[in-house]
């Protein structure tokens, strides 16, 4: 009776750290998709902003060939353009 409550705990506790492990993965891996603020993948420039309020805000697209922009940008993603032509983005401390 004893081994078998102590292996039938061990079971349980390996069940729990394995599934704790899982859920972190999970949770993890949206976020790293799509980070907050500026981020590039191989082809393309993003700016995500992460907000629960809704709320809009001014960017400045830094360009690497041409002139510096700012642009409106409301919660989420927004495409800015080819990774070769943006060099970065960030928050002017305005909403639009």
């Amino acid at each position: 009776m004893r081994v078998r409550r102590t292996v039938t705990s061990a079971l349980g506790s390996a069940a729990l750290v394995l599934g704790s492990l899982v859920a972190m993965t999970a949770a993890a891996s949206p976020a790293a998709a799509d980070p907050c603020g500026f981020y590039e993948t191989s082809s393309d420039a993003y700016y995500n902003h992460c907000t629960s309020d809704g709320s809009r805000i001014v960017i400045k697209v830094e360009v690497a060939w041409g002139s510096d922009y700012e642009r409106c940008v409301g919660p989420g993603t927004s495409w800015l353009g080819s990774a070769a032509k943006i060099q970065g983005a960030h928050y002017v401390g305005r909403t639009c």
